[in-house]
């Protein structure tokens, strides 16, 4: 069966020797397998016989697939890097966890040609877009894959915020910030911050309060196509940090707004044909130790 894919790109944990013989591993198998190969410049390094690399950024325009080798840090990278040109990612997991990058180095490359056949599920995980607005301009967009997280920066004191969603009021909040996460990034941060697990399919976002002061304020699960605004309603001057993903917007300041949508354009990831999202959560989260069904 001819492949679907004919170019294919791979991104590796940048500036991290441990990836350096599953790249080797990967780029010999997908050159003898005659797909055209581009490595990204920061993991072209680990390639002895000269590869043909490019930036992270620009491999979405030569590409019809791109490989992600790291943990659940390089796949969002590398998600956000390709996030516009509307092509495929898969993940080689060598990280701990690993709730997006599904295939280990010891099943490459036999479960990856079966999937380079054709032989896949595709799911399409939606993006979050992030602007901050500040005297009616925007000063700063980002995109996020899991989370969009406000949150106090240095200062001992919480921060006062106020959530409106689709410009109707929602809350007011004293805490230590806000999550807004993704159903993809609800097994993140979210999880850790006591918000709740949303099945990939969901067209849902959920917004987590992070230590808030009134322990009313709970975890709230909205529809998707909402447009969330969070604004300051203190009076002291202090600045904040918003972090999209691993990137970090600082010196937000609180007559800034920060308006949060979902992106039109989703991100679409390979699994293998037998992917399991509840097996998954059993595995990562030591879910049903000792039972067998």
């Amino acid at each position: 069966m001819q492949s679907p894919f004919k170019t294919i790109g791979i991104i590796g944990k940048p500036s991290d020797p441990s990836i350096a013989e599953t790249l080797s591993v990967l780029y010999k198998f997908l050159k003898h397998q005659q797909f055209t190969v581009k490595i990204a410049q920061d993991s072209a390094q680990f390639i002895h016989n000269e590869p043909e690399s490019c930036p992270i950024d620009k491999l979405g325009q030569y590409c019809d697939l791109v490989i992600a080798i790291g943990g659940d840090g390089t796949f969002l990278s590398a998600a956000r890097a390709i996030a516009e040109y509307d092509i495929p990612l898969i993940g080689i997991n060598l990280g701990r966890l690993g709730f997006l990058v599904d295939i280990s180095p010891n099943e490459l490359p036999d479960r990856l040609s079966h999937m380079l056949q054709g032989h896949y599920i595709e799911e399409k995980r939606c993006l979050l877009r992030t602007r901050i607005i500040r005297e009616e301009r925007v000063i700063h967009e980002e995109t996020a894959v899991n989370e969009v997280v406000i949150h106090r920066w240095v200062t001992p004191s919480m921060i006062e915020i106020v959530t409106k969603i689709d410009d109707v009021f929602l809350n007011s909040q004293r805490s230590d910030g806000l999550i807004v996460s993704t159903p993809t990034g609800s097994t993140a941060y979210s999880l850790s911050a006591g918000g709740p697990i949303l099945h990939p399919s969901l067209n849902a976002l959920v917004l987590v309060p992070l230590n808030p002061h009134t322990l009313t304020n709970r975890p709230i699960v909205i529809d998707d196509s909402a447009e969330i605004e969070v604004s300051f309603c203190q009076t002291k001057q202090i600045n904040a940090l918003v972090t999209c993903d691993q990137i970090e917007i600082p010196a937000v300041l609180i007559s800034d707004k920060i308006l949060i949508k979902k992106d039109p354009k989703p991100i679409r990831i390979l699994h293998p044909e037998d992917h399991d999202f509840f097996q998954i959560l059993r595995g990562k989260l030591n879910w049903s130790t000792g039972y067998h069904i």
